[in-house]
């Protein structure tokens, strides 16, 4: 054999282990090293600590017992050392990799509702995890499940009694989810979701509720429920579609605050009212209304859509021109954020899957777990988040400056400026 071939034998694995063993082994591998560096570095945080007798006072002192821990990679066992204080001080080592009692990773942990939502059962979900992380799937029996689902509403309901009146939201956006997730309360019942952008730039979580439909009085219940709670004030825009009763809601709970009609859904409205040989050309028609660079070639553009399909498609045209003061809103906000308030793709993107699943769950969901799973969903959802493009610009609007166009507007300055001056 030749030698570059020999070389190449070394580190091979045995022959016969799967690659889903050998993924263990490495991923086993991988965390054993991570936690191995966080003991010595709190070795080393303390190694300056003596006893009376001039020992040092925090010492590695054995394992506790190995468990596993449930992963993409399927189960991985893991040891995590402990350490012993002898100055009394009560200093002890946990891991941020493996916490105390973790039995599962968040990755796991996250896929859950989404499953369940899916409408895969309670029984059943050690059965479709198993599918993706093999049949040593451990750790989630029914019974576990039912814990998790209880526990999920117990965050939900915490969060949604937390304190609001630091709470400052530039735009909002509101969107009523039909998940097809059978309830306690009937069929009727859709999730009300409102997520914002705070002065920094970033989304968060505003509001998960429940209502029947989309109605009028289950948004006005909402929004006076975030009132109660400290929010002083709504944000300067909000973004939904038209078929809710939240703007009535808005108009009355938070009347400062201007409409946007989300542009996704009215392309929807409109092009479902033409027919299929109409829709292509339509659809660039309209799009050549929300992407003109100004307000008045906006206008051009919807008039030219108009005078096209308004005496061959009335209704069309009709459900264009109801919302066009709502449709071009987003012109007197910064250009920046054009994309971002234009339509309600924070909330749509989210629930994209349970939107548009057609099965239902078998069993009847409680509003707290229905609630619940919708609250772990938009969690797992904000970490991947980003800030909105121009959050330097967030500020300017708080502080009242008009924006024309997309661009700050030096020639009609805001109240205070005409006073200073």
């Amino acid at each position: 054999m030749r030698k570059d071939k020999q070389d190449a034998t070394i580190g091979l694995p045995e022959i016969g282990i799967s690659l889903d063993e050998l993924v263990r082994r490495g991923a086993r591998q991988v965390i054993q090293q991570v936690i191995e560096l966080e003991l010595a570095a709190l070795l080393e945080q303390y190694a300056n600590v003596r006893t009376l007798s001039g020992k040092r006072a925090v010492v590695r002192n054995g394992y506790l017992p190995e468990r596993d821990v449930l992963t993409a990679a399927g189960p991985v066992t893991v040891r995590v050392p402990k350490v012993r204080d002898r100055s009394g001080t009560g200093v002890k080592f946990h891991s941020t990799v493996v916490p105390p009692y973790i039995r599962k990773s968040p990755r796991v942990s996250a896929a859950l509702p989404w499953l369940y939502l899916k409408g895969i059962s309670t029984g059943d979900m050690s059965e479709a995890l198993s599918v993706l992380l093999g049949e040593e799937a451990k750790g989630l029996s029914a019974n576990v499940v039912s814990r998790l689902k209880a526990q999920w509403s117990d965050e939900w309901q915490q969060w949604d009694r937390r304190d609001l009146s630091a709470a400052r939201y530039v735009y909002w956006w509101a969107d009523g989810i039909h998940t097809g997730v059978r309830s306690e309360g009937g069929d009727g019942q859709c999730l009300l979701v409102i997520v914002g952008v705070t002065p920094d730039g970033k989304k968060e979580r505003v509001a998960i509720a429940d209502g029947f439909r989309e109605s009028t009085a289950s948004w006005r219940e909402v929004l006076l429920d975030l009132k109660a709670r400290g929010l002083q004030a709504g944000p300067l825009l909000a973004v939904g579609d038209g078929a809710m009763g939240f703007w009535a809601a808005l108009e009355k709970v938070f009347p400062a605050t201007r409409a946007q009609r989300c542009w996704f859904h009215k392309l929807g409205n409109v092009l479902n009212a033409l027919p299929a040989s109409q829709q292509a050309r339509a659809k660039a028609a309209m799009q050549n209304i929300f992407m003109a660079a100004t307000r008045a070639d906006a206008l051009v553009a919807f008039e030219k859509f108009v005078t096209t399909y308004g005496a061959k498609y009335p209704k069309a045209a009709d459900k264009l021109t109801h919302d066009k003061a709502s449709l071009l809103a987003f012109y007197d906000f910064p250009a920046e954020h054009w994309q971002h308030v234009r339509t309600t793709n924070p909330i749509e993107s989210t629930f994209a899957t349970v939107r548009h699943r057609t099965t239902r769950a078998r069993n009847c969901l409680s509003r707290a777990t229905f609630l619940g799973l919708a609250f772990k969903l938009m969690e797992e959802a904000e970490k991947s988040w980003r800030r909105i493009r121009g959050a330097d610009r967030i500020q300017p609007l708080l502080d009242g400056v008009p924006f024309k166009d997309g661009i700050p507007a030096p020639d009609n300055p805001p109240e205070q400026q005409k006073l200073a001056a």
